[in-house]
């Protein structure tokens, strides 16, 4: 066994604190790992926790304010049970291409409950969100008129919104949507010359978008974009002219959750009062106007994990190697190469083998290992320097908070290994 090295990490007993184990294995909806391989047939496997998810979305319901709407943003996992089980959970979908909206549709969500943002949209893609009833969210002013001329040729009315890239970003958040220059929305110094324009033919301005960035941790950072959000939003419904009214504010969302070591989950509840407050100071600007908050990691992601299967295990030069069957080829976002600046380990565990860290007396139960995958190179890493219980061929490798950006954020197809499984338990 190597010894542990300073840089090793020590897996937290709070990692699988919001799944269940039986005989220290991990289970997911009451099914433990061992009979999951055996139901799907194979690892590597996604899995998903229902009831962690309908918890979550009945824990935002309660605590936000009754006048915000929660719309589910289907990019962070599009698996097909899952966006079915969500439908009649929340208030509304935010899809990002022609199959989202498609999928949305057939999981029962009415369209004009549907919004399709994003830039490049295909004139198929415009074509089909108008047939359907889908709200197209407008990123460019040429995207606008391209909506504009398919709507005639249709002779339908299109359903729109404006994505706006305001002056103010959202600081401290994972990916800044807003600020600067950005690919994303209509900058808000665009929008009084457009909006003076309406009405216009064939096209019904339904709301505007607000997404200032995503994955954040700080709630005060958070408020501070909410408020300038409204602030916003109001200055905009000044510059609409006589006889056109909107349906919604769609404020985005932002609210992350913590993967790595020292990061500590975010706090709704100072988030949840500063909407009470801006709703009330807003009230007569927003009367018959829906505010509409839109989540997708902050839902899904804590209620899946990825689970691979150790498949060899070696020794090089004094470093202990568990080579898994799964690797970034299914979970890009774990090894590093989606977005990370510097690589650190997603919460890691053998399955298998759960046990209370904190309880144990001696480093002979544990071994500092790299968990690496079955890729021919060196960025296929599972885990780096991190101490656990003691592992074999066959035992499972669990990565935590995986629910979200897992198998549809990465290259399936990479080096051309066997495809993965995902259940929704």
């Amino acid at each position: 066994m190597s010894a542990p090295s300073s840089s090793a990490s020590l897996l937290a007993p709070t990692t699988f604190r919001n799944f269940v184990s039986l005989n220290n294995e991990l289970t997911v909806g009451g099914i433990s790992l061992t009979h999951i391989e055996k139901l799907l047939g194979q690892t590597p496997y996604y899995a998903y926790d229902k009831n962690l998810i309908s918890q979550k979305i009945a824990y935002l319901k309660e605590i936000l304010p009754n006048k915000v709407s929660l719309h589910y943003a289907i990019k962070a996992n599009p698996y097909p049970s899952l966006v079915q089980f969500t439908s009649p959970l929340v208030d509304g979908f935010d899809v990002a291409s022609k199959k989202e909206m498609l999928l949305a549709i057939q999981a029962g969500m009415p369209s004009k409950k549907i919004s399709f943002a994003g830039p490049g949209k295909t004139a198929a893609d415009i074509t089909a969100a108008i047939i359907a009833g889908v709200t197209l969210h407008i990123e460019s002013i040429n995207e606008l008129n391209t909506v504009q001329e398919i709507a005639g040729q249709l002779d339908l009315i299109a359903d729109i919104a404006f994505r706006i890239n305001p002056e103010f970003e959202l600081k401290s958040s994972g990916m800044k949507m807003s600020g600067g220059a950005k690919p994303f929305g209509i900058d808000e110094e665009l929008l009084p010359d457009i909006l003076s324009q309406f009405p216009l033919p064939h096209l019904n301005l339904r709301g505007f978008h607000i997404y200032a960035g995503s994955q954040n941790l700080n709630s005060d950072a958070i408020i501070s974009a909410q408020k300038q959000s409204f602030a916003l939003a109001k200055s905009l419904l000044g510059l609409l002219g006589a006889g056109v009214h909107i349906d919604y504010i769609n404020i985005g969302g932002g609210l992350g959750v913590p993967y790595f070591k020292n990061e500590k989950a975010l706090d709704i509840k100072p988030i949840s009062a500063n909407l009470a407050a801006l709703l009330a100071t807003f009230q007569q600007d927003f009367a018959d106007i829906e505010i509409i908050i839109e989540l997708g990691r902050y839902l899904v992601a804590e209620a899946g994990i990825y689970v691979s299967k150790v498949v060899d295990k070696k020794v090089s030069r004094g470093i202990t190697y568990l080579v898994c069957d799964g690797g970034l080829h299914h979970h890009l976002a774990n090894s590093g190469n989606f977005g990370q600046v510097i690589r650190k380990n997603y919460p890691v565990a053998i399955g298998n083998r759960l046990t209370d860290l904190s309880n144990i007396k001696s480093t002979n139960t544990l071994e500092e290992v790299s968990i690496v995958g079955p890729l021919c190179t060196p960025l296929d890493i599972l885990a780096d320097k991190i101490l656990l219980p003691i592992a074999n061929v066959g035992d499972y490798v669990v990565i935590f908070q995986s629910g979200a950006y897992g198998a549809s954020a990465s290259p399936k197809d990479f080096l051309s290994q066997p495809q993965l499984s995902e259940i929704l338990l």
